[in-house]
């Protein structure tokens, strides 16, 4: 599958990778190499990668608690002082192991260490291949505020590794499907079509539409990397669903969600603010909310529940002057950003969300 080049960096998927890797740490020889896992990666992922990938022999493995729970400033600390401790300088490299929490902490982790070391990303979910290892956004979270804290910054490679896929369990599959679904919704509604059929996509499916789903997101970044305009389309959903997200996960009577359930919420929730605002027809709206709930568990909210997310959207990044801004569809395939929304429409959409 081919290579794709993204801004100073390269994409690699698996029939290139072993070769890539080799030639890079040849190339730039790195004074140590560090991987970084989580609990999960670290069973599930290293020996796996270990054995397919020409790593030194004094290589050194650090590994975080998994979950978003520990995706916050303590956890990062504890990976400086790992890197400190086992002599870590300027010259070596982090490579971040697993899926959008390791690529994400890892890479602020690198970027801030020494004011700044190597790091490759080597995602192990389907969200991390599609999503959180492409673009160079790096970060974590403030209390139960969603990427809060990072920078911008781009990884020497990503090497996308769909053996990987094997090691994971269907929700955590499903969140990721959820990010491409996304890609289609606002770049490509026949892409859109393909993906709405879930049962029909199989195993030997995927890569392809992996490369593809990297292929949108990555063009969409190569034209307004620090999302200024157009990288702003990628935040479909995301509004609403980062609240839901934050919301779920701080709650104790809430069952947590992982980032593609709550996502798909958002994304049925702003079709249909996109309807009341842009126009985006009914039909669209509807198989919108079909697809996603044939796939994904229904969530009820609450009348407190609601006020409470609400507050959270305070606190979006995509704000401005006191603004929410949302990224709509004109039509599948068409969004238009820097909407502002009514805040009486608001419980609509979660009224929506709730009808069969």
């Amino acid at each position: 599958m081919k290579t794709i080049e993204a801004h100073k960096h390269l994409i690699f998927f698996s029939e290139q990778n072993t070769d890539f890797f080799t030639d890079l740490l040849q190339q730039k020889s790195y004074s140590l190499i560090f991987i970084l896992v989580d609990s999960n990666t670290e069973n599930h992922c290293l020996p796996h990668f270990l054995a397919k990938y020409n790593v030194p022999e004094n290589t050194e493995v650090i590994s975080i608690e998994a979950g978003e729970e520990h995706k916050h400033i303590n956890t990062c600390l504890g990976v400086w002082e790992a890197l400190s401790e086992l002599g870590a300088d300027r010259n070596s490299l982090l490579i971040n192991l697993g899926g959008g929490v390791v690529t994400d902490l890892g890479g602020f982790v690198a970027a801030s260490f020494k004011r700044g070391i190597d790091f490759i990303n080597v995602p192990t979910s389907l969200l991390s291949m599609v999503d959180a290892s492409v673009g160079g956004k790096t970060g974590v979270d403030l209390g139960a505020l969603k990427n809060q804290v990072g920078v911008i910054i781009n990884p020497q490679a990503v090497v996308i590794d769909t053996d990987f896929l094997a090691t994971l369990p269907s929700n955590e599959y499903r969140s990721g499907y959820a990010e491409m679904l996304k890609h289609g919704l606002i770049q490509d509604e026949h892409y859109w079509k393909i993906l709405a059929d879930y049962t029909s996509i199989t195993t030997d499916d995927i890569a392809t539409h992996i490369h593809h789903s990297v292929g949108i997101k990555n063009k969409v970044v190569q034209e307004d990397p620090r999302e200024n305009g157009l990288r702003k389309i990628l935040n479909f959903g995301h509004t609403l669903g980062h609240a839901i997200e934050s919301y779920c996960l701080t709650e104790e009577n809430k069952t947590t969600l992982l980032h593609g359930e709550a996502i798909a919420i958002g994304m049925i929730m702003e079709a249909y603010l996109s309807v009341e605002l842009l126009g985006l027809s009914k039909e669209d709206c509807d198989e919108i909310k079909s697809v996603f709930n044939a796939i994904y568990p229904k969530v009820s909210f609450t009348a407190k529940d609601i006020e409470a997310i609400l507050q959270l959207l305070i606190y979006d990044k995509k704000n401005s002057h006191g603004k929410i801004k949302f990224c709509l569809l004109k039509t599948i395939g068409t969004p238009q950003w820097d909407v502002e929304v009514p805040d009486a429409l608001f419980n609509n959409a979660f009224r929506y969300y709730a009808e069969d």
